[in-house]
């Protein structure tokens, strides 16, 4: 029982999307510009190696809070840059690559709940290999804690919900960088409903996700 309630426990997700401490959206106060995204412009190809997803997952048993955490890599994306600012973009996460981190000292563990989570009961990656974000609308900030404001569609499991992260976004020689803050989504939007026995507690909806993206210009 205990080892169902762990794995069930990082269920929660993930995704990829697919990054990691919780966070919720922080208000912009001041003067933005808004773009809405656009094809064209530079290309920036991202960087798999170098990007990806962090996903955190919470359980509450009895007056107890649990999580588990870990990645998701990118198996695509690009990147569109006009006048040194993005303008659109889409990254594809390879569910494949779903991975727990704070079990790293407990193969066996670890691996039953990577297992759990790509099995139908949760992300079904046989059947949805991919996920992903694409971006459209980008609102430009010119202050509070995030420059940039990414409005686009999150799909999981061949679901597409409107989904908003700030994040601070560099574009400088020849490289774009975004990290998102770590936002709350909830999973059952994308119907992964997977649900433990009263008894043995209680998986929350919520799933913060992060997107660290690293691109490069393509030549």
């Amino acid at each position: 029982m205990k080892n169902i309630t762990i794995a069930s426990l990082i269920s929660i997700f993930v995704f990829g999307f697919l990054a990691i401490s919780c966070g919720k959206d922080k208000p912009f106060i001041g003067e933005s510009a808004e773009t809405v995204a656009a094809k064209g412009g530079t290309i920036f190809e991202v960087d798999t190696l170098n990007s990806r997803i962090e996903w955190k997952g919470y359980k509450i048993f009895k007056s107890d809070n649990f999580s588990h955490f870990g990645t998701i890599k990118f198996e695509s994306g690009d990147v569109s840059v006009q006048n040194g600012e993005i303008v659109g973009g889409k990254f594809v996460a390879d569910m494949g690559t779903l991975e727990n981190v704070d079990l790293k000292d407990d193969l066996e563990q670890k691996a039953k709940l990577e297992s759990h989570l790509k099995s139908a009961d949760f992300f079904a990656v046989e059947k949805f290999p991919t996920a992903s974000y694409e971006i459209t609308k980008v609102i430009h900030n010119e202050s509070g804690d995030y420059n940039t404001t990414l409005e686009g569609n999150l799909t999981i499991k061949g679901i597409s919900k409107p989904t908003k992260f700030n994040a601070n976004v560099s574009v400088k020689d020849g490289e774009v960088s975004i990290a998102t803050e770590p936002t709350d989504v909830k999973r059952e939007d994308f119907s992964v409903r997977f649900q433990l026995p009263v008894a043995n507690g209680v998986i929350k909806d919520e799933v913060n996700l992060q997107i660290l993206i690293k691109a490069l210009e393509k030549k």
